[in-house]
């Protein structure tokens, strides 16, 4: 079968996606920066350049102008959108420390302080309950046609968001094109996936509901974690709380976890018998569990080219053990049969809107550069050159429903361009560490952590 040249296979792609497109009448610098372009990757420099410059310069000014946080947060800093002309002012633009969206109240004062957070006209919220839980103040936004999130840190305090529906579109659209512009040309809608993370609709956790979108870009998908994951629940996993209801919480879901081990592994089984293209997407660690269990069992696979793995974040299987990227990749291809061109890993959070993706050639991370403009800190929390060690930081013109310039707590190296594929835009050294003092988190900590210390029993 005759290999369809990059354009066609985007256009393919983009073709099952369009309810994810806003109108293209109603673009703005920022949307053209996310949809225009073919691969996120390839942009030419200037190109991008002029791109991120006016989309950033765009959404800094919508930001400045309707969010009265954000407007008075730039006052105290005597930054304004008149003061951005050129790339070079783009450091200008005042960062929010990721804490920030730690520091809420509860209760009703919940609903007001993400109100407060929220760019715009805030949809009527109902809130019914007097003294509502987190997770009937997001279900309340979320019943408006919002999409309120949030992930955790090892505290189990949760970093809450708020998006609009054009801002969580572009999210899901650009993690999924992120990983089928890598993977060229393994992605066909007709594959089989497996979704290594919990139902995006039985939870709020942003790393489970960002795979929505995985439903709608391949015709079969599969879902490894089939149960309601609440605020609660991850809150007392994250900060390893004990108790009665925690031991009870764990007791069911060490025997959901073996359950799901062993439901990858006839999925697996059944797929093997058949030609079809599959995908598994999803948290690391569990797929890490699944291969530890047919090594011990002396089983494997062989999919070869027709198998593509795409993970984000939650690297540690066991407490205190870090498994290496490069050593799960090979895992991947003794196991699975699966080449390591076609395992690859994508690093984002719950505060921004873009992707960085491995390349298949050096498995270096590739920013999103039309749109998103990443930086490195140091202590001061000022910007330091390529090739340093800092805290990551980043101004993200695709959130429209919050202002997405943000600081993290994540330690990382940028590099002007790969030192190994020819792809032009700036990018992350391959694994990400987390700065000294802060929260281990990740896209799937904090489902890691409700999983690891049952899956890790071997049982």
């Amino acid at each position: 079968m005759e290999q369809p040249t990059f354009e066609a296979y985007i256009k393919k792609f983009d073709g099952y996606l369009q309810k994810y497109f806003p109108p293209k009448d109603a673009w703005t610098p920022a949307d053209e920066a996310v949809y225009k372009p073919h691969d996120l990757y390839r942009i030419p420099l200037k190109e991008a350049e002029d791109m991120q410059l006016r989309s950033l310069k765009w959404t800094f000014n919508y930001q400045y102008t309707n969010n009265k946080m954000y407007q008075n947060f730039c006052k105290e800093r005597n930054v304004s959108p008149s003061d951005i002309k050129t790339t070079d002012d783009l450091v200008k633009i005042p960062l929010i420390p990721d804490t920030f969206f730690k520091d809420y109240p509860t209760g009703r004062d919940f609903a007001l302080w993400l109100g407060n957070i929220y760019t715009g006209t805030l949809p009527k919220i109902v809130i019914k309950q007097k003294d509502p839980t987190f997770d009937e103040v997001i279900n309340a936004f979320n019943e408006t046609g919002m999409v309120v999130s949030y992930s955790s840190g090892t505290s189990g305090r949760h970093t809450f968001i708020p998006r609009d529906r054009r801002t969580f579109n572009i999210s899901e659209y650009t993690i999924v094109k992120s990983a089928v512009a890598m993977i060229y040309p393994l992605w066909d809608y007709s594959m089989d996936g497996m979704l290594l993370m919990p139902n995006p609709k039985r939870t709020n956790v942003y790393a489970g509901k960002v795979c929505t979108i995985f439903f709608d870009a391949i015709h079969d998908v599969q879902v490894a974690i089939d149960r309601d994951i609440s605020t609660d629940l991850i809150r007392m996993t994250m900060s390893g709380e004990k108790g009665l209801k925690s031991s009870v919480v764990q007791y069911f879901a060490k025997r959901e976890s073996a359950k799901m081990v062993d439901l990858i592994i006839r999925w697996l089984e059944n797929h093997e018998k058949t030609e079809q293209k599959i995908a598994l997407v999803g948290a690391p660690f569990i797929l890490a569990f699944v291969m530890e269990k047919l090594q011990r069992e002396g089983k494997g696979f062989n999919f070869g080219e027709r198998g593509g793995v795409a993970t984000g974040g939650g690297w540690k299987a066991f407490e205190g053990q870090r498994v290496p990227v490069v050593e799960f990749r090979r895992q991947v291809e003794k196991v699975l049969g699966i080449p390591e061109k076609y395992c690859l890993d994508l690093y984002g959070m719950v505060e921004g809107n873009g992707w960085m993706a491995h390349c298949p050639e050096g498995h270096y991370l590739h920013m999103p550069y039309s749109y998103y403009k990443g930086l490195v800190l140091d202590e001061e929390y000022k910007p330091v050159g390529y090739g340093e060690w800092g805290r990551f930081a980043f101004l993200d013109a695709a959130a429209y429903s919050y202002p997405g310039f943000i600081s993290s707590g994540d330690k990382v190296r940028m590099l002007e361009h790969c030192p190994v594929c020819d792809r032009p835009g700036p990018v992350l050294e391959p694994e990400v560490k987390r700065a000294a003092g802060e929260d281990i988190r990740g896209c799937a900590e904090e489902v890691r952590r409700m999983l690891s210390s049952d899956l890790s029993s071997g049982e």
